[in-house]
């Protein structure tokens, strides 16, 4: 590993009522991946969004190969060699993936876009990277797992010498994610210094050089990722030992709730049965594409259904949109929360009082902003959501606290349901624990839990019966104390060529 190619002194950012970051130093070398971890809401976004020129530090130095900068914008990070790969997807749906990856720094000849050398060179790019895309196609017409690729292609496109990547695996399969490392290991040999942004951290122990931790907006450990430990990690993060990182309670199994019968939706959703009881978490696990997610907007009504019934403490349910599901008792925590749960240039108010106008609106129409205020300040006192006040714009919370607002809308309404979609995905391990916590205590209270992870450990941690998914279908249902991760996959692979065989427990 070569000298220091960033160094950030004495960085200071400040927004109104928050102080982001504190006093921070940090510095990157050529050649290494630097694991930058802490909790949601850390300063972790700040500061890469103040390397990348996105952001105007309020006070501190800074330096970037070798040069000294006084104020920089995406434009200058961008010709300095400084990429970033967002957690959100930045895509121009409308735009061809190779329009996506050349977009800024376009090729063309005598003033005329040149799509054929953008598409060769884009296709270049994408053979580095292992990844079978056609650079004509539709970025909108891609799968999210591509989408994230596509994003990693775009960087490397400008042949980032600093490559920011926050949450790049959040979005892909196992052997996506053994090709992207793969990448990241080529792109260190070449001298690129990656900050490498993730709450998955056994991650970090495959590609990881350095770590250092965030907490409130300062840096509280910098050290070689061989000397210490996960254990140790977490604690420094949230500031104290997390005693528990899949907290269970055990209730005991009462009167069904929620039945799905003979489900059918498209190509990814067949014949789907299972039914929800009182005093249970049921985790639908799966490989992606498996259609689990297709399964949870169909039943919620965001996806129009082809047959099949749906039944609430017995009786049959009407579905044909998503108000229906709402008003029958079943809602969803989206897939991806800042698309499909979130209204994100709306306050915290806003957020959990307009799926729940039918609750707060008096016979002609007009909102009752006394129940508007208390059903919000209830919502956040309950889910423990950190904020300044509820008319904060929830764009600006953390990922965890964002979710939170999700969660919150819903259990405003004493939901029978809750289905949960990749719950944890892109937030840190104590707002994980939390989530967790929140699910425990709908359990608790006999609400049907339902929810879909990626995360294996987390469907066994949590979960009291677990639903397997492959090829659209149900392949196999697990008590989870007598499951283990081989009968898992088993099922998870178990295509229309394999044996049809549900395995039972």
């Amino acid at each position: 590993m070569g000298e220091y190619i960033v160094e950030l002194n004495h960085i200071n950012k400040s927004f109104p009522g928050v102080r982001a970051l504190d006093d921070v130093s940090f510095n990157l070398k050529s050649g290494e991946v630097l694991a930058l971890v802490g909790e949601n809401g850390a300063g972790k976004s700040t500061l890469m969004k103040i390397l990348s020129g996105a952001y105007m530090r309020d006070a501190g130095e800074m330096q970037i190969l070798d040069q000294v900068i006084e104020d920089l914008t995406p434009k200058k990070a961008q010709k300095l060699g400084v990429a970033i790969i967002d957690q959100e997807l930045n895509m121009c749906s409308h735009l061809s993936v190779a329009e996506n990856i050349f977009l800024g720094h376009e090729k063309t000849r005598s003033g005329v876009l040149s799509n054929k050398e953008m598409n060769q060179e884009a296709k270049d790019i994408l053979d580095r990277l292992n990844i079978d895309i056609d650079p004509a196609t539709t970025v909108g017409d891609l799968a999210t797992s591509k989408q994230q690729m596509v994003e990693i292609a775009k960087a490397l496109s400008i042949n980032a010498k600093i490559l920011i990547m926050d949450e790049p695996t959040s979005s892909l399969t196992s052997n996506e994610i053994d090709d992207l490392f793969i990448i990241i290991k080529k792109l260190k040999v070449e001298g690129c210094g990656i900050v490498y942004i993730s709450h998955r951290l056994e991650e970090l122990q495959r590609i990881a050089d350095r770590v250092i931790i965030m907490r409130d907006g300062k840096c509280v450990v910098s050290m070689n990722f061989k000397d210490t430990t996960m254990s140790e990690i977490i604690s420094d993060m949230v500031g104290h030992e997390i005693k528990e990182e899949f907290p269970r309670v055990n209730c005991k199994r009462g009167k069904k709730i929620f039945e799905v019968q003979n489900l059918n939706a498209g190509k990814m959703v067949r014949n789907i049965n299972f039914d929800l009881y009182e005093g249970e978490i049921v985790g639908i696990a799966g490989l992606m594409g498996a259609g689990r997610t297709e399964t949870t907007r169909a039943i919620f009504g965001a996806d129009p259904k082809e047959s099949g019934k749906i039944l609430v403490d017995g009786e049959k349910v009407i579905i044909n949109g998503s108000i229906d599901a709402i008003r029958a008792g079943i809602v969803l925590v989206p897939e991806d929360r800042r698309r499909d749960g979130l209204c994100i240039r709306r306050s915290v108010q806003d957020n959990i009082a307009l799926p729940n106008l039918d609750l707060l609106c008096n016979k002609i129409g007009v909102v009752d902003k006394k129940k508007e205020r208390a059903m919000t300040d209830e919502a956040v006192r309950n889910l423990r959501v950190k904020l300044t006040n509820a008319g904060a714009n929830v764009g600006t919370l953390s990922g965890g606290n964002q979710q939170k607002v999700v969660v919150a809308k819903w259990l405003a309404r004493n939901s029978r349901v809750v289905i949960f979609d990749e719950p944890t995905r892109g937030i840190d391990v104590a707002a994980k624990v939390e989530i967790y916590n929140i699910m425990n205590k709908l359990k608790q209270q006999g609400i049907a839990v339902l929810f879909v992870s990626s995360e294996m450990p987390e469907v066994m941690g949590i979960s009291d019966r677990i639903l397997v998914m492959c090829d659209g279908k149900i392949t196999g249902e697990l008590v989870t104390e007598e499951a283990t991760q081989d009968q898992i996959l088993q099922c998870a692979t178990k295509f229309d060529s394999k044996s049809e065989q549900v395995v039972n427990s």
